[in-house]
């Protein structure tokens, strides 16, 4: 349901599509060669896909041995066999069929970081960009205390090379572009902050850095989408919604749910699918549904995503 409230249009979702409990689900992706979507739990280290054809029941979970933290398609080859995703000591593809992966690159080697800092580390969010290379962060794994600033985004490309963009990051977390590929956009949770570059479409470099949206709330923005007017759908951890923000860095709409710690969200047609985590100190619906994928119906679409691309 939508309605407008001082020139901020406002969604309202009060139950979820499935209610399956994530402990931090995360990661939506519209696998659209065979309408399913396709999200993370990062503790329970799943991948879980749902038919969008056959509905909730059609729900199958692949169970790894580390954290799989994002997904993507990869180019010339079917999804339903092998994605890519990021992993806990690096990026890797993953056979769907069977639940094994292999590393194409890691974050880093024993000789450059040593094994108890590769221990510290997992990766989180991250993207495909227009030339087919992937953007993906780390931070501090759970169990190794707090967050600390030792996180790095990194940029691998499909000789699996591997060159880091930014260092010194605590929650680094979505990447993605403006709808004419010229704007580049990253969320570093942690400062509350979007940050925008100028994104060079001959060879892919950036420049003109700049703070594109500063939060000002008690959470912290998460994972974002965008949409073909090139607003960003962004989730927001602790305050129970998606905003809208438009390609100026304004609030101009807001999706309202029933749980707290939102964490991203995906364009199925005009519809986004949302994820979230649990809420297990929260109250009444927040801790009732935190953990579950919602949808609502917001009168726009996104934009798809780039495969990433595989050298031979």
């Amino acid at each position: 349901m939508a309605e407008s409230k001082t020139d901020v249009q406002q969604w309202h979702v009060t139950e979820p599509y499935i209610d399956l409990h994530c402990l931090l689900g995360e990661g939506p992706y519209f696998e659209a060669a065979t309408n399913a979507l396709r999200f993370v739990d990062i503790k329970k280290k799943q991948v879980h896909i749902v038919s969008l054809s056959d509905r909730p029941a059609s729900l199958k979970t692949v169970q790894l041995d580390v954290p799989v933290t994002v997904t993507a398609d990869v180019e010339g080859r079917d999804p339903r066999d092998t994605i890519l995703v990021g992993l806990k000591y690096g990026v890797a593809l993953l056979d769907r069929r069977t639940g094994q992966y292999e590393y194409l690159a890691r974050f880093a080697n024993s000789a450059e970081s040593g094994e108890d800092q590769a221990a510290r580390l997992r990766s989180n969010d991250g993207a495909v960009d227009p030339h087919g290379r992937f953007w993906l962060g780390t931070m501090t794994d759970f169990g190794f205390g707090p967050f600390e600033p030792e996180g790095t985004l990194f940029r691998f490309g499909s000789d699996s090379s591997r060159d880091v963009a930014l260092s010194g990051l605590t929650i680094p977390n979505s990447v993605g572009w403006s709808p004419d590929s010229r704007t580049m956009y990253f969320t570093h949770s942690s400062a509350r902050q979007v940050l925008a570059w100028d994104y060079d479409m001959a060879d892919g470099s950036r420049s003109n850095e700049r703070v594109f949206y500063q939060h000002d709330g008690p959470g912290e923005p998460d994972g974002f989408r965008v949409d073909r007017e090139g607003n960003l759908w962004h989730a927001v951890w602790g305050e129970s919604r998606i905003i809208k923000i438009s390609p100026e860095g304004s609030i101009i709409g807001q999706v309202n749910l029933p749980t707290r710690h939102i964490t991203c969200c995906e364009f199925v047609g005009t519809e986004l699918f949302i994820t979230c985590a649990e809420d297990d100190e929260g109250e009444g619906d927040s801790k009732r549904y935190g953990g579950g994928l919602f949808r609502v119906d917001v009168g726009t679409t996104g934009l798809g995503h780039h495969n990433f691309k595989l050298g031979a």
